[in-house]
């Protein structure tokens, strides 16, 4: 992922890489059971990969409000470690 396309963009390919199903199947308006895979283990799978890529923290009150991609990104928007997004170096 880069940083130079919309926030929205790079939440749907991190759900799609999470998920490991093609991006084409993230839609921007994609919620928790919309498709099979972002069950309850998916759903997990995302909030730590959003830790690790995005750098914001994730309790579980707030994994209970992430699910939806508008959600996440409304979420991430509030944090400023959104804009330097962690490389994994």
């Amino acid at each position: 992922m880069t940083v130079d396309k919309p926030l929205s963009e790079r939440v749907q390919e991190l759900i799609a890489e999470a998920l490991q199903v093609p991006m084409e199947q993230v839609a921007p308006d994609l919620a928790f059971g919309g498709i099979k895979q972002w069950d309850s283990m998916g759903h997990m799978g995302i909030m730590l990969l959003l830790e690790e890529r995005f750098g914001v923290p994730i309790d579980a009150d707030v994994i209970a409000m992430l699910t939806s991609v508008p959600a996440i990104c409304i979420r991430l928007a509030e944090h400023e470690p959104v804009f330097s997004e962690k490389t994994g170096s």
